[in-house]
C-alpha cells in the first residue's frame, strides 16, 4: 500500500534517524525463531514469572467484575497504597493526590515529559541511558540533549556537567535521571543527588526521576531526590510494578508529582491511555501489600548472580566490571579487546550464540562496553559469563 500523505515528523523521527539500539536483541530473536539456541542476556526480564498469589488475586478481581472502565487516575486503593509506600520509604508527605497510575513506567515517562516540556524545549538526560529515553523526549516534540558521564567515575554524573549543559542549550526545561541505573548498575550517591538537585534549582529545571529499580540495591542506599530540601515541588518520580514484583507484562506503573501536575495529567490520560484495567490495579495493590520482604525475594536472584559474576571476573584481567551497585544488569568494560561494544556483541552472538547488549545502544559514554542482564538461572549465567571472558581474552 502506498502512503500518499506524509506522516508526522513526531512519529518518523523518534529514533533520530538512526538505530533504536535493539539490533542485537532483534538479531538474537530471529536466530531463536530459526531454531538456533541462544543464551539471552539482553532484556531486563525476570527468569521467574509473576507469583501465583498475585495472579490469583488478579483472577479474583476479574471474576468479581472489575473488568470495566477503571477510574482514569487509578483506583483509590492503589493510589493510596502507592502513596503510603512512597511516604514510608522517603519521609515525604504523599497522598493519592500526588499519584497517577499509568500503563507501565514507560507511559509515566512520556506523561512526565508531556507535563514539563513544550515543543522545542530542551529535555536533558544522562548518558548512558535506557534506550527509549531519547525517543520519549522526541515523542513530546522536545529536543533531547545528552549529558555524558564517565566510566572512570563509575558513571556517577557530575553536577558541573549538568550545569554546563543547562547553560549551553536553549530553553532547558527538564532533567531525566535513573538510579539505580539501567544500563550501568550505578546507584547515585548522596553527594551526586545533592549536586543534581542544586543544578535543577539553579536553572529552574523539572527533575524527572526514574526509580523503577528502587528495590534492587546491592550496595549503598537509594535516595529519591524528591526527598531532598526544596525538591518535592519540582520532582516527578516514575515507578513501576515491573521490576519490583516481576509483573512486566501487567503494564502497571505510576507517576508521583505535585497535585497540580497530577490534575493536568489526569486530563492528559483521559485523552491518551484512559487508565489501567481495574483487575490489574487490584492485583498490584495486593502485591504491594506483601511488603519489602516479598520485594527482596524477587530481587534475590540478581543479588546472588552479581556475587557469581564478581567471582568469575576476578579470575581474569581482560573484562572490567563497573561497580554493580544495583539493578539487574552488569556493565562490562571490553575495551581491552580493541572492539566496540557493538562489534563485540555481534561477534559473541555469532561465535558462541550468547546475546548481550552493546554499550553503544545506551549512548556514547558506554562505547567499548556491553550490558549483561542477570536474567537466566545461576549455572547457565555463570557458564555464559566465563565464555564471554574467554572470548574477550582471545580478542585482546
Amino acid at each position: 500500500m502506498t502512503i500518499h500523505t506524509p506522516m508526522s515528523k513526531r512519529i518518523t523521527t523518534l529514533t533520530g534517524g538512526g538505530s533504536d539500539g535493539w539490533d542485537v536483541f532483534i538479531k538474537a530473536r530471529k536466530m531463536i525463531a530459526a531454531g538456533t539456541p541462544v543464551t539471552e542476556l539482553t532484556i531486563g526480564e525476570h527468569d521467574i514469572r509473576t507469583a501465583a498469589p498475585i495472579l490469583q488475586d488478579m483472577h479474583r478481581a476479574a471474576m468479581d467484575g472489575h473488568t470495566g472502565y477503571a477510574m482514569v487516575p487509578g483506583t483509590d486503593a492503589l493510589r493510596d497504597t502507592v502513596a503510603r509506600r512512597t511516604q514510608e520509604r522517603t519521609g515525604v508527605p504523599t497522598t493519592r493526590d500526588n499519584v497517577l497510575i499509568t500503563p507501565g513506567g514507560q507511559s509515566a515517562l512520556f506523561a512526565a515529559h508531556a507535563a514539563t516540556c513544550d515543543p522545542g524545549d530542551t529535555a536533558l538526560y544522562l548518558d548512558p541511558y535506557y534506550a527509549t529515553y531519547p525517543g520519549t523526549l522526541r515523542g513530546v516534540s522536545a529536543i533531547p540533549h545528552a549529558i555524558k558521564t564517565r566510566a572512570e567515575d563509575a558513571f556517577q554524573p557530575r553536577a558541573s556537567d549538568i550545569d554546563t549543559a543547562a547553560r549551553a542549550v536553549k530553553n532547558a526545561k527538564s532533567l531525566l535521571i535513573n538510579s539505580p541505573n539501567n544500563p550501568t548498575g550505578t546507584v547515585y550517591s548522596q553527594s551526586t543527588m545533592e549536586g543534581i538537585a542544586q543544578a535543577c534549582q539553579s536553572h529552574g529545571l523539572w527533575l524527572i526521576s526514574d526509580e523503577v529499580y528502587d528495590t534492587q540495591i546491592w550496595e549503598g542506599t537509594h535516595i529519591s531526590p524528591r526527598a531532598l530540601p526544596d525538591m518535592a515541588g519540582r520532582t516527578l518520580v516514575v515507578g513501576s510494578m515491573s521490576k519490583s514484583h516481576a509483573m512486566t507484562g501487567s503494564r502497571c506503573g505510576w507517576l508521583i508529582a505535585p497535585p497540580e501536575v497530577i490534575d493536568h495529567l489526569i486530563t492528559f490520560a483521559t485523552h491518551t491511555t484512559y487508565g489501567v484495567p481495574g483487575f490489574i490495579q487490584d492485583a498490584s495493590a495486593y502485591a504491594l501489600s506483601q511488603g519489602s520482604a516479598f520485594e527482596a525475594e524477587i530481587a534475590a536472584p540478581f543479588k546472588r548472580r552479581r556475587a557469581l559474576a564478581r567471582n568469575v571476573l576476578a579470575q581474569q584481567n581482560t573484562v572490567g566490571l563497573i561497580p554493580a551497585q544495583g539493578a539487574m544488569y552488569l556493565m562490562l568494560d571490553i575495551r581491552a579487546t580493541g572492539l566496540s561494544g557493538d562489534a563485540f556483541a555481534n561477534a559473541l552472538l555469532d561465535t558462541h550464540h550468547i546475546a548481550v547488549m552493546p554499550g553503544e545502544s545506551f549512548g556514547e559514554s558506554a562505547a567499548g562496553h556491553v550490558r549483561v542482564a542477570m536474567t537466566i538461572e545461576d549455572e547457565a549465567f555463570e557458564t555464559a559469563l566465563k565464555t564471554l571472558c574467554h572470548f574477550a581474552e582471545t580478542r585482546a
